[in-house]
């Protein structure tokens, strides 16, 4: 856990963050989660990452509440563990969708996109943006001290 100088935790959303979400393969997994995969198998060839590091990942996520673990058992063969997102996990879905559009615009594949953002009912093309609180998109967003801030911007 990230934490301040003086050895106490961390109020910054981003760090706290991080924290769960920030090892190289973390979000790579709830990426694959969020498009259906839930097995350990699944993850594994669908990355490419170590069985070790994945095992490690996946009980991160399973700690910090972004998983679900649930036993299942296919005939003839030992119990396994399925990992489900859980609503922090689905909460992901927008941040994910923002690095992918950041990854388009600032450090795009010379070969392509190799996911788009669409809406999932019509399947437009989509993108993030920030609203107000009246829906108007904004061209840039502030971000100011919070209520628990310990430093002065």
């Amino acid at each position: 856990m990230y934490r301040r100088p003086d050895g106490t935790p961390t109020t910054c959303q981003v760090a706290r963050s991080l924290d769960i979400v920030g090892e190289r393969w973390s979000l790579l997994i709830v990426r694959n989660a969020l498009r259906g995969q839930t097995r350990f198998g699944e993850f594994r060839d669908g990355l490419g990452i170590p069985t070790d590091i994945l095992a490690s990942r996946l009980a991160t996520l399973v700690t910090a509440g972004v998983l679900d673990k649930r036993p299942y058992r296919e005939p003839g063969c030992r119990e396994r563990s399925s990992y489900h997102l859980t609503p922090a996990g689905q909460g992901l879905d927008l941040a994910l969708a923002a690095l992918i559009q950041w990854g388009d615009t600032f450090n795009p594949a010379p070969e392509g996109a190799g996911s788009r953002l669409v809406d999932p009912a019509t399947g437009a093309p989509a993108r993030v943006a920030v609203v107000d609180a009246a829906g108007r998109e904004l061209p840039a967003v502030g971000i100011v001290p919070g209520p628990a801030a310990i430093t002065v911007w």
